[in-house]
């Protein structure tokens, strides 16, 4: 099976901290679903940001769709992951001053291959924001020109999933992003999260303390028994 993340000997400290993360091996294939869990505190964010490339590990290996991303410099690191990686980061991290359609659509204008895929499939940008929207459940017709502050947590969610899914990346990850969701919505969420990774082909590595979604994955695994902690990150 080819491999969409592939890690091996990862080790990251922060730097006058005894607090260690280690990952021996973690291995994901090309489509396969993943929930990491455990509880607040003990390196799900931080292992997150060291395969998006924002940290760097003090040793080991982290390769994105065969490419080593800890061994690249910044801006090599920058495009692999604009290239090949979708994030739902817990906070959104959505821009104020766009309206639903630009959030989405960023992705595209940082990778000419993400670009490059989402016009083959929809034709234009707009298109691809306006289906990724859709099918994540919003009214797109009603709110596709309002700024992203104006909209519910639930709404701004969905508008951040579509925003990591568009262009066909091959790897998306999800850092706590059903937190702030009731159960019902929760549910309803992950739900339309996997029918458009299947739909993409999209490796979906899904990172919370929410042992009740761990159910739904083929594949679910407690970061305890891959990294050793010793502290807070």
């Amino acid at each position: 099976m080819s491999e969409a993340l592939h890690i091996e000997g990862l080790r990251f400290a922060w730097p006058g901290s005894e607090w260690c993360l280690q990952v021996p091996k973690l291995r994901l294939g090309v489509g396969e679903r993943l929930f990491l869990h455990g509880p607040s505190g003990t390196g799900k964010s931080t292992l997150i940001n060291l395969i998006a490339g924002t940290l760097v590990p003090q040793t080991g290996l982290v390769a994105i769709a065969g490419e080593d991303m800890g061994g690249k410099g910044g801006v090599a690191r920058d495009r692999l992951r604009a290239d090949h990686l979708g994030i739902v980061f817990q906070q959104f991290n959505l821009l104020p001053f766009l309206d639903l359609i630009d959030n989405v659509t960023l992705p595209c204008r940082f990778s000419a291959p993400r670009r490059q895929r989402a016009l083959q499939r929809f034709g234009s940008l707009e298109g691809a924001a306006r289906h990724y929207l859709g099918a994540l459940g919003l009214d797109v017709g009603a709110l596709a020109k309002r700024r992203v502050v104006e909209l519910s947590v639930g709404q701004q969610q969905r508008v951040a999933a579509a925003r990591a899914l568009v262009g066909g990346p091959g790897l998306v990850l999800c850092d706590e992003p059903t937190s702030a969701l009731d159960a019902r919505n929760r549910d309803q969420f992950v739900e339309l999260l996997f029918a458009e990774c299947e739909s993409e082909k999209a490796a979906l590595l899904f990172v919370s303390h929410d042992l009740a979604l761990s159910g739904r994955f083929p594949r679910s695994q407690a970061l305890g028994e891959l990294a050793a902690t010793e502290a807070l990150a």
